[in-house]
């Protein structure tokens, strides 16, 4: 992937810079795998708002992924490689040899016309591929990995996110995380080969407002430019600095401070990350 830039007609071109999509192989995605995806604006279900600064955006159609990857023992083609507006990462049509197909996502390197397959078993080393975690190497590079086994991949799927395997002991491997956190995962349960696609899409510059809306991201207020009712650093003459550390429209500190309040899994964390 590669970065493009955008000839300054306008001031929001002028910083404006984005991803050539020259990987994409369909404009339009397979429909049995389509859901309706209702905005909620950030409210809970009580109308309170939950999530600040969410709201609008352009509509879109959910595209189901294959998290679990358990179509196990059964090669699959890569059909197409596709745009998702729900994450960052790329996304391939996989059609397997009894014709059923899903979407799944897709890694570095991966191309059309490729063979792909998840199996309990060893199998090849090459992305896409999904194996439990006590077949796979040390040293390699892994995504889309499961913290239970059968629940579905839920570490390591967004754009150019990778894991890699650093020991085996026991039942438990030691994972770095993306993060740097190193962390003990069972050995069954399940991860893809590779890194995930699309790694430029933290280095593009979105140019304007505008397009922040399109994306469903409404403006954040500084809290130092706020009234005091509204936020702990409000209030003062002139530019106040606050007056204190920095904190969130709740008073509660940021910039370093734990959060963290399951003691059920610390076990499980070899190393934390570092700040």
């Amino acid at each position: 992937m590669a970065i493009k830039t955008y000839k300054p007609t306008s001031a929001g071109l002028r910083h404006r810079t984005g991803i050539v999509y020259d990987d994409l192989t369909q404009n339009k995605p397979y429909k049995p795998l389509l859901e309706p995806l209702k905005k909620h604006g950030g409210r809970s279900s009580r109308g309170q708002i939950t999530m600040r600064h969410r709201g609008g955006g352009n509509k879109r159609l959910y595209r189901i992924i294959d998290f679990k990857r358990d179509k196990k023992g059964i090669p699959g083609t890569v059909e197409t490689i596709e745009y998702d507006p729900n994450r960052s990462s790329f996304i391939s049509l996989i059609k397997y040899k009894d014709g059923e197909r899903r979407y799944i996502l897709t890694p570095r390197g991966l191309k059309p016309g490729q063979t792909i397959i998840s199996d309990d078993r060893q199998v090849d080393i090459m992305p896409g591929n999904s194996m439990p975690l006590r077949n796979i190497p040390l040293g390699m590079v892994i995504h889309n990995i499961e913290l239970r086994p059968g629940k579905g991949g839920q570490i390591a799927k967004s754009a150019g996110s990778r894991a890699q395997i650093l020991a085996k002991e026991g039942d438990y491997a030691q994972v770095r995380m993306p993060s740097s956190e190193i962390r003990k995962i069972h050995l069954d349960c399940r991860a893809t080969i590779g890194e995930v696609s699309n790694p430029d899409r933290q280095n593009i510059s979105l140019g304007k407002a505008g397009r922040k809306r399109h994306m469903g991201k409404r403006p954040h207020v500084r809290g130092s430019a706020m009234n005091p009712i509204d936020h702990p650093h409000g209030g003062g003459e002139g530019k106040a600095k606050g007056g204190r550390n920095p904190v969130s429209p709740t008073g509660q500190p940021t910039k370093g401070y734990r959060t963290r309040r399951n003691k059920r899994t610390q076990k499980f964390i070899v190393r934390r990350r570092s700040r």
